[in-house]
């Protein structure tokens, strides 16, 4: 399961975007995804700077979310600095910080430990919530997206969820592919959700995109009105979907995981409001007048 996520409806075709300047004068706030957004294979994708510029100009609020658990949000945060992108740690967060949050949310209980699936991203944010994830007895399984997955791990993975009553089962995200190359789609976390699943028969809990647990947050902690928000991203099933079942404007770029044959392919039933080549196509709307937010 999905937390407090719905289902999309096949809706009106996306309309490419002809006029950014009307977009970005309807919203307060917008959330990009990373990668295939911002970057690409840890290169800053062309006109991105300009753009985020642009928009903090006009007084728009910038929130950056990623499914990728990989790295912890100061690491994130760190690599949009280095792109000079001025983005403060409380304005990024990645489905890694959305687990540990989730565990906070509903108290997980002090004397219970947390067995992972992951990289270092998500054990630094669950340093920052003070859950341990060393020793037992285990009360949750974390399943994040790990390039050194190995059997074992997923072997005891399987065996705290079958025996430990009450074990909870949390999955960053179920995304299928990364492309970590801009050339060719690699496995993503559902390879390992997926032997999860299987070997157990329950579902997990989903804490990342399309899952709405961090649109509520962020709309909660930053009051934010849900349909001035414009979410920005380049994956149908997860970004788009996500900016869908929240309630937002979306907007599809072409420069990460969908293209055009996709959007308009007829099994494709997620459509965004509009959709664009690259992120930078907003500058055309840089002849705003005057901001809508300070």
């Amino acid at each position: 399961m999905s937390v407090d996520a719905t289902e999309s409806n096949a809706g009106k075709q996306a309309l490419l975007l002809t006029d950014a300047a009307q977009l970005i004068s309807s919203v307060e706030t917008f959330i990009f995804d990373c990668d295939g957004v911002i970057w690409n294979s840890g290169e800053l994708l062309e006109g991105v700077k300009e753009t985020i510029d642009m928009l903090r100009s006009l007084g728009k609020r910038l929130y950056f979310l990623t499914n990728n658990s990989t790295k912890s949000r100061r690491q994130y945060a760190e690599r949009a600095n280095k792109f000079g992108l001025g983005v403060r740690d409380d304005e990024i967060f990645s489905s890694g910080f959305a687990a540990a949050l989730y565990l906070k949310t509903i108290n997980f209980p002090a004397n219970k430990k947390v067995y992972m699936i992951s990289e270092s991203g998500l054990s630094e944010e669950l340093d920052q919530a003070g859950i341990s994830y060393i020793g037992g007895p285990v009360g949750a399984v974390v399943v994040a997206f790990d390039r050194s997955v190995s059997y074992y791990k997923m072997q005891y993975a399987a065996l705290c969820l079958r025996e430990n009553p009450g074990c909870l089962f949390i999955a960053t995200n179920c995304d299928e592919v990364i492309i970590p190359t801009g050339v060719q789609g690699l496995p993503g976390e559902a390879a390992m959700v997926g032997a999860i699943k299987g070997t157990t028969k329950k579902q997990p809990i989903v804490v990342g995109k399309p899952s709405t647990f961090m649109m509520d947050y962020l709309c909660e902690r930053f009051n934010i009105k849900r349909e001035q928000i414009c979410m920005v991203g380049d994956n149908l099933e997860t970004d788009i979907l996500f900016g869908k079942n929240g309630g937002c404007k979306t907007l599809l770029v072409l420069t990460g995981v969908t293209d055009l044959k996709t959007l308009h392919s007829p099994e494709n039933s997620i459509q965004p409001d509009y959709y664009t080549n690259q992120l930078s196509d907003l500058l055309v709307g840089s002849k705003l007048q005057t901001p809508t937010h300070q």
